[in-house]
């Protein structure tokens, strides 16, 4: 060793490099860590790695569409739950006449009837703008909020709180669904994306090929309607659990029926005006609003924390960017597709049968025969039919596209006309087992239905920038025979039956009219949608044309004399004749002009 030291130091005396022949240089321990550092991981494996971020995008994915359909779930279960209990101690009169006397209940239910179901009639006006100006995510989250605001309400029960919490769900009814209808749309576009990473499309953020996102669009709306029928078993549980040991059994409160099913009027006509034997403890009552109303803000903590934007920072600019005119003009532009028009009678057929099965079903012919104590069990069988063979539609993987929308029209037709020819009598609970069945039929034709609308409206619309308007309208026409269904709820139950058979009918024969259309490749008359306008000064954004666009004129006038200044040192100052001599003489005049004038202001600032 002593002699190896001894050659290296007479080498580095010598002029060399010190370098032992076939050894490597001597570093000290600091080198070794850094080299150690800076150098290369032998053990990274880009491509992996790679893998795995988009495999967890995918997982978040995931989880943005399960929170968003849970918290649905949970907040239209809320409301339906507390709204129908609500309901029924109103209209018990012993209820109103001990616990509020003279503040008439009665007439505040019909106006929240009225506040809800009759102001979403202009939401096709706001809801557009509301959505590209809070956002998809926000959107949803301030609509929970507001349900969250009807349920506190009902701890003091009066005109100036309940009314105008029901005025602001019907505000709501169309923003929140038509958000939740984009929002499963957009995370099934984005799962697409982080599945296909490594496709050229995806990398350069280029428009998606025809059809790639089916196949998820059908998955994830599926699960969302899943979730989203659960809500009809979670609106019972306070009527199940708690309402139901304070209900008169069925030959108390349908002593005064004399008629039911397709024989009735109305609604439940000489039904006992005294429902409950005791009235429910006050102490009682406040701790199931408790539960409702934290149920309700887990609901909103869901949407918040769990659900991630459905686009980007970027893209929400363009979205808005495109101008607030353009935007409340849109929905109605949209509708000259005549795909869209074609549709529409199946959107208000699924307006129909949904508050049909919920109202005119449940009550006349089922609390009718078999009693109000089975109310809850009726719509539970309902909705758990519905969202377990929402699973059906998974059927359009490989199916046509009609068959599953279809389907369900078949089975709501053969069930009407059923309904139509069916009269049962008054107090007969051996009909019990029919009225299950058809609740448990009906809910699988529900869930076809909307289930089926929606993917379609998602293949249809693939461009993330029209399904915000898309989704609108779809809800807004539900919105439309939800406000129709209130209103005919006194007419014959036989003429309520003909209206649903008859929109039906309509329905199927439309949609049919319009796939052959799509056969013959007719031409679909689509809105141009503006490109979007970026005028915020001090803004830098990456665009693909322009990448930096500030809106202020001075700033590119001066940039475009200073690269002109820079490419004439270049050529050592050689001007060309001509146009090159005239833009030359330019940015010295501008340069000229700005010291003039920053010279001016220092002395009027003397």
């Amino acid at each position: 060793m002593a002699n190896n030291l001894n050659q290296y130091r007479e080498d580095r005396i010598n002029g060399g490099d010190g370098l032992l022949p076939n050894e490597a240089p001597i570093l000290d321990a600091a080198g070794e860590q850094i080299d150690d550092f800076l150098g290369p991981n032998p053990e990274y494996n880009e491509a992996e790695e790679e893998k795995k971020y988009f495999r967890r995008k995918r997982f978040i994915v995931i989880k943005n569409v399960v929170a968003a359909s849970v918290g649905g779930m949970l907040t239209y279960g809320v409301y339906l739950g507390l709204l129908q209990m609500q309901l029924i101690l109103h209209y018990d009169e012993t209820y109103r006449e001990v616990k509020y006397g003279s503040v008439g209940l009665e007439d505040i239910d019909s106006k929240m009837l009225i506040g809800i179901n009759v102001t979403p009639i202009v939401a096709l006006l706001y809801t557009p703008v509301l959505i590209r100006f809070f956002g998809t995510k926000w959107m949803i989250f301030l609509a929970t909020g507001i349900y969250a605001l009807f349920v506190s309400t009902n701890y003091w029960e009066r005109y100036y709180t309940l009314v105008p919490s029901a005025v602001a769900i019907g505000v709501t009814i169309v923003p929140l669904w038509a958000s939740m209808g984009n929002y499963i749309t957009r995370m099934a576009q984005k799962y697409y994306e982080y599945a296909n990473y490594n496709e050229p499309r995806v990398q350069e953020q280029k428009k998606l090929p025809h059809g790639a996102c089916h196949r998820y669009i059908i998955i994830f709306q599926t699960i969302f309607y899943m979730f989203f029928y659960l809500s009809f078993v979670l609106a019972e549980m306070p009527t199940a659990i708690f309402l139901q040991r304070f209900i008169y059994p069925l030959n108390h409160t349908l002593i005064g029926v004399k008629e039911c099913g397709g024989n009735s009027h109305g609604m439940l006509l000489g039904f006992n005006k005294t429902v409950l034997h005791t009235l429910p403890p006050s102490f009682d009552l406040i701790v199931v609003e408790s539960i409702l109303m934290a149920v309700a803000f887990l609901s909103m903590l869901l949407v918040l924390v769990l659900c991630g934007a459905a686009y980007r920072p970027t893209e929400e600019i363009d979205l808005r960017s495109i101008g607030w005119g353009n935007i409340f003009q849109q929905p109605f532009k949209h509708m000259r597709d005549y795909r869209l028009r074609h549709l529409f009678p199946f959107f208000i057929y699924s307006g129909f049968e949904g508050l049909f099965v919920c109202t005119g079903f449940t009550l006349c012919y089922g609390v009718c025969t078999i009693g109000l104590e089975s109310l809850a069990y009726i719509i539970i069988a309902y909705g758990l039919s519905a969202s377990i063979f929402s699973c059906l539609s998974l059927s359009m993987l490989t199916l046509p596209r009609p068959v599953a929308l279809l389907s369900g029209a078949a089975i709501h037709t053969v069930l009407i006309i059923a309904l139509f020819c069916w009269a049962p009598a008054p107090r007969d609970q051996w009909q019990s087992p029919f009225v299950y069945l058809v609740a448990v039929l009906w809910g699988i034709g529900s869930a076809l239905n909307k289930t089926s609308l929606s993917i379609i409206l998602g293949m249809f619309y693939e461009d993330k920038e029209r399904q915000d308007f898309v989704f609108t309208i779809y809800h807004w026409w539900q919105a439309m025979a939800i406000f129709v269904v209130y209103l005919w709820s006194s007419i014959p139950m036989r003429a309520k039956l003909a209206i649903l058979l008859a929109t039906v009918l309509v329905a199927v024969v439309s949609y049919l009219w319009m796939e052959r259309k799509l056969a013959q490749g007719v031409h679909v008359r689509i809105p141009k949608i503006p490109k979007p306008r970026h005028k915020v000064k001090g803004y830098r954004y990456l665009e693909d044309e322009n990448s930096d666009e500030s809106g202020s004129e001075h700033s590119e006038e001066a940039s475009d004399g200073g690269s002109e200044d820079e490419e004439e040192e270049e050529g050592g100052g050689m001007g060309r004749p001509g146009k090159r001599g005239d833009k030359r003489r330019e940015p010295h005049r501008r340069r000229n002009q700005n010291n003039h004038s920053y010279e001016q202001a220092v002395e009027d600032e003397k």
